[in-house]
């Protein structure tokens, strides 16, 4: 394997503000995708009349190949720089919003967000910014793309950074600790070298700015947690589930329990990027031959742990959360959308023990009737069907959730504290 470190890195942001260009400049840009490939895709983008959007399919092409059963990465790239070696994980920031966008930033160490020039930060950037921090993402920067169509102009570029400032302070992000980079994706200025369009701007290219992030710690000495990403079933292999491993290490020949579903069976190869391994560690997004299972039975939001140190399914669990956006007010009864690893499951507010003020963490209310957007609040939350949560505190990836009604993120928070469903 790659003697680099492995960043896993999102790219996110609001619909057409230009994140597939921008993950398919770095792609053509760094020789991960070769000639040979592009021009398929030019191909591709003028049978589609979309001629010179080509750079845009380079994660859609993907997607293809992986219906056809050619590969078993779930749309993520690799491509490598001087210092690090990447996995780019694709979410895409329309539709498929929820399902890819909240799977794809839980997977990730740092965020790129890419904001058009021309129109400036949309709603959905700040619900991508704040959901990139609620589920961890401490390394961020801001992407100010599609300065090639406002020639270039400075003061586009300082407009557009002041307004996502705004939006950072009010997540209580400080923008002094994000890094501000002008690109055009399309073009090619300042993503890998250095532009001449762009000479007010002596900051470093985007790619400089990716390799100045730092790469998590591994903890391999915590028990096993893979949230499984999909399942699939490949001829000549058998199933095949993919997901990044969260802690620990997996190992060829080892048995291993699938939770809520509670089916065991045993490693019988690993991959990652087409590369055979014989054993997987935190951060690596990887595809597992698994014999023994029922392949019905296991799916996406499944955990994987060792059958000696199986994940917590939750009868109930105590949580933090802030309201985001909430048209009403959120009372006991509640049953929304809990987002939580790649699982989805409706879960019911079963009691609000407290209300808190952010900033001090002082209680302002014991036993409130109901919460409302803006509030930060300790509740009891009680899932309608099995699902595996851990406490944030012990594995934070497994203790994040967002939760989702009406089309929208209405909430995110945090598990404290988590009461096992019995056997």
């Amino acid at each position: 394997m790659a003697e680099k470190p492995h960043m896993n890195l999102v790219f996110i942001g609001h619909v057409d503000h230009g994140k597939s260009t921008a993950v398919g400049r770095l792609l053509v840009d760094t020789g991960a995708l070769s000639r040979q490939e592009m021009d398929k895709l030019k191909e591709k983008a003028k049978e589609y009349g979309m001629e010179g959007c080509e750079l845009a399919y380079t994660m859609d092409h993907l997607k293809e190949e992986q219906q056809r059963g050619m590969t078993i990465d779930v749309a993520h790239r690799k491509f490598e720089s001087k210092k690090y070696y990447y996995t780019i994980i694709d979410a895409p920031g329309h539709r498929d919003f929820v399902k890819n966008m909240i799977t794809g930033v839980s997977q990730a160490d740092a965020a790129i967000i890419v904001v058009s020039g021309v129109e400036g930060p949309q709603a959905q950037t700040k619900e991508h910014i704040f959901l990139a921090r609620t589920l961890g993402i401490k390394q961020m920067a801001v992407a100010v793309n599609k300065l090639d169509r406002v020639n270039f102009d400075e003061k586009k570029f300082k407009d557009t950074k002041e307004a996502v400032s705004k939006l950072l302070l009010g997540i209580g992000v400080k923008p002094d600790t994000v890094q501000f980079v002008p690109i055009s994706a399309l073009k090619g200025d300042n993503v890998y070298k250095k532009s001449d369009n762009l000479k007010w701007y002596n900051g470093p290219t985007l790619l400089e700015v990716m390799d100045s992030f730092t790469p998590p710690a591994k903890p391999t000495d915590k028990p096993l947690r893979i949230p499984i990403q999909e399942v699939y079933t490949i001829k000549g292999i058998g199933t095949v589930p993919v997901g990044r491993v969260e802690t620990g290490v997996l190992k060829v020949g080892e048995n291993i329990l699938f939770t809520p579903s509670n089916q065991t069976g045993e490693v019988k190869s690993i991959e990652m990027h087409h590369e055979t391994l014989q054993k997987a560690e935190p951060g690596d997004n990887i595809g597992f031959n698994v014999k023994g299972i029922d392949k019905k039975q296991v799916r996406r939001g499944e955990v994987v742990s060792h059958t000696n140190t199986p994940a917590t399914v939750a009868k109930e669990f105590t949580a933090q959360i802030v309201v985001l956006n909430h048209p009403t007010v959120i009372a006991k009864g509640y049953t929304p959308v809990f987002h939580a690893h790649t699982a989805q499951v409706a879960c019911t507010f079963s009691e609000i023990v407290k209300k808190i003020d952010p900033k001090t963490g002082q209680v302002l209310q014991e036993k409130p009737d109901f919460i409302k957007t803006g509030d930060v609040a300790i509740v009891k939350i009680m899932p309608t069907h099995p699902l595996v949560v851990e406490k944030h505190s012990e594995f934070p990836p497994l203790g994040r959730f967002a939760i989702r009604d009406m089309g929208q993120t209405v909430a995110a928070g945090m598990v404290i504290d988590v009461v096992p469903a019995s056997k």
